[in-house]
């Protein structure tokens, strides 16, 4: 019988924390059996960015977090047969891959094998047919297209892995591929088992928000309780190769893992319960089965699956214009009042000098993240409300620099000509992400895996 296989997550978004990986490595260390360390790093708009950032610098693209990351990783992952996987190529898997090897070698990890995965990038492939099928209802036109990359699956990966890579480094990938990946590797599963793929692929969408599972996302004090968060554990899976498999965290660490984080975890971004698509299987998780085994152990087992669908799905991100934010705080007595004076002030000064364009005004701590255009933000169910701290945010979408510029101005400018006792003004003219999805056939997606022995 095949020993369980060990995964232990890392990361579950570019700014995760860098200490996470310790205890993880630790736990890994003193286990049997094939052993991951996975990465999932990549939001829909950090792709984007990182795609942004390429055009302007070739050598850029990947993750910005990649050395803090994974840098501390490298030395002990390598010299305890941990093997690594994770999607921080972002939009230049080639050049983290260089930056890994350079890293590996100043540390001395000794002779390890990375696989570069790619194949993700579309954006020279989408056609106006594919543009027409995306919904934006925000009014950004389809045109400066910025990004525009495929989820693929676990093949890549397992190609790498079956290439003797110790490190996979792959742009966008499903997320719980990552984990799926490894375990068709180590188990040597059938791509049309699709109930132990489900199994693989339920196992990763577990962990791929890291510590979300272990009670990050989940605290509310006095309902929902979270002991010692700031040293949260990271998760880890043991996966029986029948697909079941136990969820918990290093020994030592804080946070929870019971049968309700693992319940919000289970539904979080599922749509159909019934039919959870991803490139590789349509997993089912309506007769999952959650064992609370204590000391912060969960048994998984039941997720069901059928054939992986025809089409993969292409997110893609468009150039949505400038982003104008500026925030001033009021404080004090009658604070509510001047600052609503402030917000007067503004609106009417706008529409003199960029008529048509909407400026939002919240007041943070007041209303704001309820709250709409359509409703004062000084008031709450049309009643007045008080307070001796206010901070205003003004907020506008523009395709022209200079009218975002102006509303900044304006602002800043309430220093001098505004209300009373105005101060701390932060201003901020950001380039804005659109973004939608789109479907391809998968004949029309091919993935590549390159090899460097570092």
């Amino acid at each position: 019988m095949s020993k369980p296989v060990l995964i232990g997550a890392a990361a579950g978004f570019a700014g995760d924390r860098s200490d996470s990986s310790g205890p993880l490595i630790d736990l890994l260390s003193r286990s049997d059996g094939p052993r991951f360390l996975i990465y999932e790093t990549l939001a829909e708009r950090t792709l984007a960015l990182a795609q942004k950032q390429k055009q302007i610098v070739p050598s850029a693209g990947a993750v910005p977090s990649l050395e803090r990351l994974l840098r501390p990783a490298l030395r002990d992952c390598a010299r305890n047969g941990i093997k690594i996987v994770g999607n921080f190529g972002a939009a230049n898997p080639h050049a983290a891959m260089d930056a890994i090897a350079g890293w590996m070698a100043e540390d001395g990890c000794g002779a390890l094998r990375i696989a570069c995965v790619s194949g993700d990038n579309l954006l020279d492939q989408i056609t106006d047919a594919d543009l027409a099928a995306i919904d934006l209802d925000n009014g950004v036109p389809k045109t400066q297209l910025v990004a525009a990359n495929v989820y693929l699956g676990a093949a890549a990966i397992v190609e790498a892995l079956d290439g003797g890579a110790d490190i996979v480094v792959t742009g966008r990938v499903a997320d719980p591929a990552l984990a799926l990946g490894p375990l068709i590797h180590a188990f040597g599963w059938a791509w049309n088992d699709w109930d132990k793929l489900a199994a693989g692929t339920l196992a990763g969408h577990l962990l791929e928000c890291g510590p979300q599972v272990s009670g990050g996302y989940f605290a509310d004090p006095g309902c929902k309780d979270v002991p010692t968060m700031d040293a949260i554990g990271y998760p880890v899976v043991k996966v029986a190769s029948n697909g079941v498999f136990e969820i918990t965290k290093p020994d030592g660490t804080g946070g929870l893992i019971d049968r309700r984080t693992v319940t919000e975890q289970l539904l979080y971004e599922i749509h159909d319960p019934a039919a959870y698509f991803t490139p590789d299987v349509i997993l089912d998780i309506t007769d999952v089965e959650l064992v609370d085994l204590g000391a912060h152990r969960v048994q998984v087992s039941g997720a069901k699956g059928s054939p992986r669908p025809n089409k993969l799905k292409v997110t893609v991100c468009l150039d949505g214009g400038q982003l104008a934010e500026a925030e001033i705080s009021y404080a004090g007595p009658n604070a509510l009042g001047r600052a609503k004076l402030a917000a007067e002030t503004i609106l009417r000064r706008m529409a003199r000098f960029a008529p048509g364009l909407k400026v939002r005004v919240d007041a943070i701590g007041q209303q704001s993240v309820f709250g709409s255009n359509e409703r004062s933000p000084f008031s709450v169910n049309g009643v007045m409300c008080g307070s001796e701290d206010i901070r205003l945010r003004f907020a506008a979408m523009t395709e022209d620099r200079k009218v975002g510029q102006l509303l900044l101005d304006e602002v800043g400018a309430l220093y001098c000509a505004g209300p009373a006792g105005g101060g701390g003004v932060r201003a901020h003219l950001t380039p804005r992400l659109a973004s939608g999805s789109c479907f391809v056939e998968r004949e029309r997606v091919n993935h590549h895996v390159i090899f460097r022995d570092a």
